[in-house]
């Protein structure tokens, strides 16, 4: 049992723990209840979406990422396959620039889709 006051509730925290399979990551909250001392765990899976980033001069990169990362993030892994500065690449997709510091979920990017690389 977990013994603390109602007026010093602690923070939830999260945990991650890595499967055996590459493309699934299972993230476990710690919640407190204020019916019950005793902590409730919510376990989610989170698959990985491929991104094909296309800097339409033939080079087409695909990347494995999760769709709870940024803008930021995915410039990074794209950076790290094509040997270019993540701070140099625009991603687009028609006339919509994407933000380094808002999700991929946000965006509704989901797996499989195109982005243009600039």
């Amino acid at each position: 049992p977990i013994h603390f006051s109602s007026r010093a509730l602690p923070n939830p925290s999260t945990h991650l723990e890595s499967s055996p399979s590459s493309s699934v990551i299972v993230i476990v909250h710690h919640l407190f209840s204020f019916t019950s001392l005793y902590p409730t765990y919510q376990i989610v899976n989170m698959s990985l979406i491929e991104i094909i980033a296309n800097d339409r001069l033939g080079r087409k990169v695909r990347v494995k990422c999760s769709s709870e990362d940024t803008v930021g993030d995915l410039k990074k892994l794209i950076g790290a396959q094509t040997g270019t500065d993540p701070s140099k690449i625009q991603l687009k997709k028609w006339y919509t620039i994407y933000k380094d510091h808002i999700t991929l979920a946000d965006y509704e990017i989901h797996d499989g889709m195109s982005l243009e690389m600039y």
